[in-house]
């Protein structure tokens, strides 16, 4: 059976997250649903990039897909666009090799979370709305002690099934944007509420609630509790998945 990359991106809004859910919609399950007709109702699985949480968007997404035949890459867009909601964007298919992963193959993870400051309808679905001044630049200084390879315990959920909660964060920064300002942050891999307990911890910091010095020690404790609150679901978006194996999945 070929195997294919595909690459989409959603709004997560109606969703419960990336995974299958028993009890509610996700975006795999709209996926595997569409391919499934798409192939005479056969079962098909699809393995995606990462677990997004619900209401977390992707602005650029990847997944691996068996297939029981061989596909025209724009022909196999053109029909998923078609069968699945308009929450839903595919933008390009490649027949890759059998032994190329997903999840697993994915050298780095960029995710962006945005926050506006002026009350927006048109951002309500995809930013956070803080209405108290953010002081950017100790948050910059702040977000410089999570570059490097270290434990995250202080920012992951807990009793989650991953074997360690050791990542190297490659870079960490706040920018000012068109509409607010937003942080961005890569790694080699994230954990379960890792991004958003961050950027509340940072948002403190822009508050004046915490120094940006403090960061080591919240870091160090490895304890949830010394970090603070998971800042709501909307702001964050899955920005960019890389593969050294699968350079051409990049241009």
């Amino acid at each position: 059976m070929p195997r294919y990359f595909i690459q989409l991106a959603y709004d997560g809004s109606a969703y419960n997250g990336w995974q299958n859910q028993p009890n509610a919609p996700s975006v795999q399950e709209a996926i595997e649903t569409a391919l499934s007709k798409l192939h005479g109702l056969q079962p098909i699985a699809v393995v995606g990039c990462g677990r997004t949480d619900a209401g977390v968007h992707a602005q650029q997404y990847f997944l691996h897909t068996d297939l029981p035949q061989t596909w025209d890459a724009q022909q196999l867009v053109f029909k998923l666009n078609r069968m699945t909601a308009p929450d839903l964007a595919f933008y390009k298919a490649w027949e890759v090799p059998s032994d190329l992963h997903a999840r697993f193959d994915a050298n780095s993870r960029t995710y962006r979370y945005f926050v506006h400051q002026h009350k927006n309808p048109f951002r309500a679905n995809t930013s956070w709305y803080v209405q108290n001044s953010l002081d950017i630049t100790a948050m910059n200084q702040a977000a410089e002690y999570l570059i490097g390879r270290q434990d995250f315990s202080t920012f992951a959920k807990a009793h989650t099934d991953v074997k360690t909660n050791i990542c190297e964060v490659f870079a960490a920064e706040w920018s000012v944007g068109k509409d607010g300002i937003y942080f961005e942050i890569s790694a080699n891999r994230f954990l379960r509420n890792m991004v958003r307990a961050i950027v509340g911890t940072l948002v403190e910091v822009g508050s004046g609630k915490i120094k940006a010095s403090e960061l080591p020690n919240i870091i160090a404790a490895q304890d949830r509790s010394e970090a603070f609150i998971s800042v709501p679901a909307q702001g964050l978006f899955l920005w960019e998945i890389r593969y050294e194996k699968a350079p051409e999945l990049h241009v």
